[in-house]
């Protein structure tokens, strides 16, 4: 046993195993302590990117209640499979194509595509009082052009021009190749452009 001495005396020395500080490791140490049975690494993990992965569920999804109820099956499909993350990629990147792919499955079962809805959550809060109206009207026809893509072009163009992520990333996160990626980017710009033309015609708004 070890010991110091202290006047003359010998008292045992405790040691205590140091606690666990997640905001103290990187996603990928947290990701690895939630596998071990860390109660609040995984926790700490969405803290850091919830934001993110909000948002990447509301581009991805056609109403905000199907992006919140995608977000959360994707939450705990992360949750259950984290012992199947490689490192091969970031543990942002991984948990981004895990919404999206959640997204697009609730798509898919519900067979019918649904409005868009605007509400004044999804839009950005306007720079002066002058400007609000110019503002909300150009941020829903190009919300309304974006959602008139298919989803899988959606979801490209998304990484891509949205979120900044390289060519060969999306493909990673979205499991395709990396020149379906550039073909659905590139038809998903000349719809998007073309339908931009058309909703910013007002005689075509009516």
């Amino acid at each position: 046993m070890n010991e110091e001495l202290r006047g003359g005396t010998s008292r045992p020395v405790a040691y205590r195993e140091r606690s666990f500080v997640p905001d103290e490791h990187t996603d990928v140490e947290l990701l690895r302590a939630h596998v071990r049975g860390e109660r609040h690494a995984f926790a700490e993990l969405l803290r850091r990117h919830n934001d993110h992965l909000w948002q990447t569920a509301l581009r991805t999804s056609y109403t905000r209640e199907d992006a919140a109820d995608s977000l959360q099956d994707a939450l705990l499909s992360a949750h259950r499979t984290a012992a199947s993350f490689r490192a091969e990629a970031e543990v942002r990147s991984w948990l981004h194509a895990i919404v999206v792919n959640a997204c697009l499955d609730r798509i898919r079962r519900n067979k019918t595509r649904y409005a868009l809805s605007l509400s004044p959550e999804t839009m950005p809060e306007p720079s002066n009082d002058r400007d609000e109206m110019a503002e909300m009207e150009t941020t829903m026809v190009v919300d309304h052009a974006l959602f008139s893509l298919p989803p899988d072009q959606r979801t490209a163009l998304v990484a891509i021009d949205l979120e900044g992520y390289s060519v060969a990333e999306a493909a990673a996160m979205l499991g395709v190749p990396e020149g379906t990626i550039k073909s659905r980017c590139a038809r998903a710009r000349q719809r998007l452009k073309e339908r931009l033309e058309f909703l910013r015609d007002p005689g075509n708004r009516r």
